[in-house]
């Protein structure tokens, strides 16, 4: 299969491209600036220039492709505005993607986050949040999902807080740089919430599988750990950084505040059932002992 890939050289994007390439798919890929191309073709893939921005550019690459897998993002959590901004792009290219898909049978692979069920896990079932900081995202999705019924084989892998390879990436990610620049290891409220996690080559997996197996229609959790307290978390990047680990205010982490201190364990019992998935490497906080000082 032909697949048109956006945000291909990323944590997620770079380990998608390569588990494609890997079982006999060729990839297309979307390419922001000539680095990025010079990524994208250095891993196997053909780049094709353009941003999220240029409708016509997805469009384009829609028009060569068997299928698709939408994973860009412009991960701008500077302030409230930065993020509505990073949303609204999002929310436009997915409509545009997904116009050009109408009726023609091919999958389309879309991303979200895992969603917060009060007082369990969340399932493949529970649907996305459609307000707060990210609505917007769930709101887009959900459109996605429904192009089920358009002639399109749509379906939505739920990825969790943190995303993860070699101490890198997603909730995780962001905590030890906000350790790096304030000199303290730290967690808002009492560190007792909980998020899920996955390493980004098991994620990878399960998006080839979601575009080659899944239904129209449906949604998959990328969960390996069900939920790791934050407080854990915070304690392993300390150690590894040489930092205090305290409590701070939730305000440290700007329109993504709320989110942080939220309890928001997640499952993916039926995601492995179905389609067969199993994480192999390493978790979470196993993972972050590969944090350099």
């Amino acid at each position: 299969m032909r697949v048109f890939v956006t945000g291909g050289t990323g944590l997620i994007g770079s380990a998608v491209v390569a588990e494609l390439l890997g079982n006999g798919h060729t990839v297309l890929a979307l390419a922001r600036s000539d680095a990025s191309a010079l990524v994208a073709e250095a891993a196997g893939a053909e780049p094709l220039r353009g941003g999220l921005a240029d409708l016509d550019i997805l469009r384009a690459g829609v028009a060569q492709a068997d299928g698709v897998i939408h994973l860009a993002f412009a991960n701008d959590f500077s302030s409230p505005d930065a993020l509505a901004r990073a949303v609204a792009e999002e929310s436009a290219a997915l409509a545009a993607l997904g116009e050009e898909l109408i009726g023609s049978d091919r999958p389309f692979v879309t991303v979200s986050g895992t969603p917060h069920a009060p007082g369990r896990a969340s399932t493949e079932v529970d649907p996305l949040p459609t307000d707060g900081p990210v609505g917007g995202r769930g709101r887009a999705v959900t459109a996605v999902l429904g192009l089920a019924s358009r002639g399109v084989r749509s379906t939505a892998v739920r990825m969790p807080r943190t995303v993860h390879n070699q101490g890198t990436g997603g909730f995780a990610g962001l905590l030890s740089g906000i350790a790096r620049q304030t000199g303290v290891s730290g967690y808002p409220g009492d560190g007792a919430q909980r998020w899920p996690a996955v390493h980004a080559l098991d994620a990878a997996v399960l998006f080839r599988l979601a575009l080659e197996q899944a239904p129209a229609g449906t949604s998959w959790h990328a969960v390996a750990d069900e939920g790791d307290k934050v407080r854990d978390i915070a304690a392993v990047i300390g150690r590894r950084l040489g930092l205090p680990v305290e409590s701070v205010p939730s305000e440290t982490y700007g329109p993504l505040g709320p989110i942080f201190a939220t309890d928001q364990p997640s499952s993916s019992t039926h995601t492995r059932r179905a389609l067969g998935w199993e994480p192999k490497h390493p978790r979470l906080l196993e993972d972050l002992e590969n944090i350099q000082p």
